[in-house]
């Protein structure tokens, strides 16, 4: 009856330490947060309560299996050893990685609200944090898988062995992962180089978009119409590329008309001046209309304009070229260029030229008309 009792009794216990434990850690925690509630740190510690309670728990179990009588038979108990120690390094490597990212984030969040007036400055921080994230994870994943196989006697030989033999196996693995790892350190030369960050407008491969991710060895752009195109981190660091939003959101753009030679260009320029009026995406900063080249039979004509960011601009291009081509349309449609399709009328007959042949006009030989054909 004891040796049924004894597992129970451990067992039972280390799980009610563990849901005390956890109750007690998400207390203090949500009153620390509600008296710190500028500091988004405590609140965001709480998504470290299962992990806690994992690894307390798991290490209760391992400090007091021995004396639960499971491990009498000793195969039983270095299996059951293992396993326990296996569920706390896993469970610590979790716990770990949850409290690096509540830190990052706290920090993150507490520089946005500080720095909301500069988006650019906010973005670039963004990037940098999600990188660091990306390598604390993968580094402590690292160790802890690391840190797994050498629980097992046999990876331990095997260790020993990669040591011996260290100095080949860099050089292979260095060939092998020269990719890899050469999109690992484009990674990071975006994220500590600034040149692109998350939120970022560019064009990449004549697709236009918004930089969504960013990771240690891939890049997704985000299209106008919804795409993702995923490309290596190396690309931006080897290959010329457009950001809209370096130096500032604030965008520039043109409008193009092909006219006729008569269009009124004065009261052109009243219109997009009232058409921008009414503009909301419009900024205010600037526009001006000019003719800027021509051609024997149309002129060329180009609205500038200017707007915040490159979707206001987008909008205000849109604007203008619409409502200028319908008020052309309505009030001097005069100015639109127009292209003959019909086919030219035919000369009447004394309007012909005169043909001559052997020097005599043949025109004139005929008693005038046509030239005559010696059919009739």
């Amino acid at each position: 009856m004891e040796n049924v009792l004894r597992p129970l009794i451990v067992l039972g216990g280390s799980i009610v330490i563990t849901l005390a434990a956890g109750w007690l850690f998400d207390l203090l925690l949500r009153r620390t947060d509600a008296r710190h509630h500028e500091t988004p740190l405590w609140g965001l510690l709480r998504r470290c309560r299962i992990p806690f309670q994992l690894v307390l728990c798991a290490a209760l179990l391992r400090g007091t299996y021995a004396h639960t009588g499971l491990g009498a038979v000793r195969d039983h108990r270095v299996g059951i050893g293992r396993l326990l120690t296996l569920v706390l390094i896993g469970a610590s490597a979790w716990l770990v990685v949850r409290c690096a990212i509540a830190v990052v984030d706290s920090v993150y969040a507490r520089y946005a609200a500080a720095h909301n007036r500069d988006p650019a400055r906010v973005r670039r921080v963004r990037t940098q944090v999600t990188l660091i994230q990306r390598v604390v994870i993968a580094i402590v994943m690292t160790v802890a898988v690391a840190a797994m196989l050498l629980t097992f006697p046999a990876m331990q030989t095997v260790g020993t062995s990669m040591l011996a033999s260290a100095g080949v196996l860099g050089i292979v693995a260095g060939v092998a992962a020269q990719s890899t790892l050469g999109n690992l350190f484009a990674g990071l030369q975006i994220a500590f180089g600034d040149m692109v960050r998350i939120g970022d407008t560019v064009v990449v491969d004549g697709e236009w978009g918004t930089i969504e991710e960013i990771t240690l060895t891939f890049l997704t752009v985000r299209t106008w119409d919804e795409r993702r195109i995923t490309m290596p981190v190396s690309y931006f660091t080897g290959t010329p590329f457009e950001n809209w939003s370096r130096g500032g959101a604030q965008m520039t753009g043109s409008v193009f008309f092909h006219l006729d030679h008569s269009a009124p260009i004065a009261a052109m320029r009243d219109r997009l001046r009232d058409i921008l009026g009414e503009c909301a995406a419009w900024d205010g900063r600037d526009w001006s209309l000019a003719v800027t080249d021509t051609t024997p039979s149309t002129i060329q004509v180009r609205a500038v304009v200017t707007a915040k960011d490159a979707d206001d601009i987008w909008t205000v291009r849109c604007t203008v070229r619409e409502q200028l081509i319908g008020w052309l349309r309505d009030h001097h449609p005069y100015a639109l260029p127009r292209v003959a399709t019909a086919p030219a009328p035919l000369p009447p007959g004394d309007a012909w030229p005169p043909v001559s042949v052997n020097g005599h006009d043949e025109r004139a030989a005929s008693g005038g008309g046509a030239p005559r054909t010696g059919r009739g």
